[in-house]
Parts: structure tokens; sequence; C-alpha cells
């Protein structure tokens, strides 16, 4: 948004559940990221703005999914850069996402760490756990290692911001026979990224008849958005870090990019355009780790679809 603000008016909204929203305003999973949409939609209805161009990452891309094929006609255009893939996140294989199982499990608020959600909500600024304290966590996840981010204490006081207990970050569960034996539950964002939850997010993009440009922007060493990632239990298994994995022919790795590319091709095949950026020696978040080329690429979306 800095690198932007003397050439756009940029508005950069917290999410619910997220940063100085209202802590009492829960996020109910089952709707997948339609709270999100509807804040979203909500806020650019509140501010009286004109048809805008929408840029998420990460969490935020997947709710660009969501924002694109439900209200069309608020965009010009939109960026997703590292987005998980409108399938949503876990329990799911192939590149149409087909649930390893009936409960989607795997999925939902169960597969965050009890350690990590502990320590976000005590708010820990420590680096005195080298998997678990959220500024670890951070350094080794969020960019290629060996990079350093300048406003890193910025970054954490944000990361802390996430609302905790209750209905709110990690979100509830249910118990599953099958491995690794937790399913979605009702409440949080991590059940509202759950695949369960999210079933017609693609078929509604894939419908819009005025499709705005799409830019998809992903670092080439992400390791959080991949088809390899740390963050997913099938891949965590296969990586002996979840014991019990039933191997790769009942549970494997997620296939993330290959489902976020499945996606926009059919979005091309059904009129829309779409731009792939990949940024070399960059992980999740090109924008931080890249600035520079970031820009360049956004920009040149912007102007392109502008014309």
């Amino acid at each position: 948004m800095l690198e932007f603000s003397d050439e756009y008016y940029c508005v950069a909204p917290d999410l619910r559940g997220f940063g100085k929203t209202d802590e009492e305003k829960i996020i109910d999973g089952r709707r997948g990221i339609m709270d999100w949409v509807d804040d979203i939609v909500a806020l650019a209805e509140a501010m009286e703005l004109k048809p805008f161009h929408l840029v998420g990452h990460s969490l935020g891309g997947m709710v660009c999914w969501g924002v694109i094929g439900e209200h069309p006609q608020i965009l010009r255009t939109a960026t997703l850069i590292a987005p998980g893939p409108p399938m949503g996140f876990g329990g799911i294989h192939g590149k149409e996402g087909t649930p390893n199982n009936k409960n989607f499990t795997g999925s939902g608020g169960g597969i965050v760490v009890d350690k990590f959600a502990e320590r976000i909500k005590e708010k820990d600024r420590t680096a005195d756990d080298p998997l678990y304290s959220p500024r670890n966590a951070m350094n080794r996840l969020f960019w290629k290692n060996g990079f350093k981010a300048e406003r890193e204490e910025d970054m954490l006081t944000a990361m802390l911001q996430i609302h905790t207990g209750g209905q709110q970050y990690p979100g509830d569960f249910v118990s599953s026979k099958y491995w690794p034996g937790v399913a979605p539950g009702k409440f949080g964002p991590v059940n509202a990224l759950s695949p369960k939850y999210n079933q017609t997010v693609l078929d509604q993009l894939l419908r819009v008849k005025n499709k705005p440009g799409l830019l998809w922007m992903h670092g080439k060493d992400d390791q959080i958005i991949s088809d390899e990632s740390y963050s997913d239990p099938g891949f965590q298994g296969k990586m002996n870090v979840l014991d019990g994995w039933p191997g790769e022919e009942q549970f494997p790795p997620q296939p993330m990019l290959s489902q976020i590319d499945y996606a926009l091709q059919q979005y091309r095949l059904k009129g829309g355009a779409v731009r792939t950026t990949f940024i070399e020696d960059c992980g999740h978040t090109p924008f931080i780790e890249k600035p520079s080329v970031a820009k360049k690429a956004l920009l040149k979306h912007l102007i392109e679809q502008e014309n």
C-alpha cells in the first residue's frame, strides 16, 4: 500500500477475526469465506467506492475468489498474491479438490498446533521455541530462508492481533475416525477455510459473466501455498511430522499450486483474462521480499486492464 500511495487511493481493511476489528464479531465457518466477502462489500458500500482494484494476499487471496464470484460488478481488476486455492485448505487431493474422506479431516480448527495457538493468545514476542514461537514461525515460513524483514516488529505485532479464544482462532473441531483424527468445526478462521464449506466457490467464480482481469503473483520458494506445504497435514504426514500417516494413496499432500492453476485455466476458458507472475528467490510475501518486482508486475496488470 505504501508503494502505491502516490498513484492510487489505497484502503487496507483488517478482516473479521484479525487486527482492530470488533472482537465480539465471530466468523461462522459454515459459511466458508462468505463472512469476509460480505464485510468487504459492506465496507465498499459504506465508503461509496466506485469499482476498484482488489488485491489479496494468502487468506486475503482466498477472500478475493469469493468477491469475484459473488460481486464482480464492484471490481475493475483482482490480484491474488500467494492465495489459497478456491477449493479451500486441507484434506483434499487432485486438481479439482476431491476430499480425501467424507468428513474433510485434515482441515479446520483442529489442525492448528496447540502450542502455537497458545503463544498467539499470550502475545508471545520471544524466540525461545524454534518451531512454535510466533516470531520464529513467521521467519521460518513467511519468506524465503535467509530473508530479514526490516519491519519485523510491526509484522509480529500485527500477527499477534489475531482474535483468540472461544469461537475465535483457531476455532473448534470434531473428532474423526479418519486420519489425522480431526474434522472441521463451526467457527473461527481456520474452519472458514475448510473445503467442506467452500465447495461452490469455484463454480460461482466460473459462472461470472463479466469477469474482471486477474493477476496471480507467487514466490517460487513459497513454503505455505505449495504442492509441498509445511502447513498441510498431508505433507506433514509424509515428512513424518504427524504420526500415523496412512500414505500417499489415502492422504496425499494437497497440490495447492495445481489447484490454483486449474481454477485459472477454467477461468480463462470461460472468457476471463489471466496473467501469472512467478517471482524468483522469493517466498510467501512478494510485496515484502521483492517490493520493486511485485510493484512492477501489479502496476503493469492495472494499466493493461484499465486500457
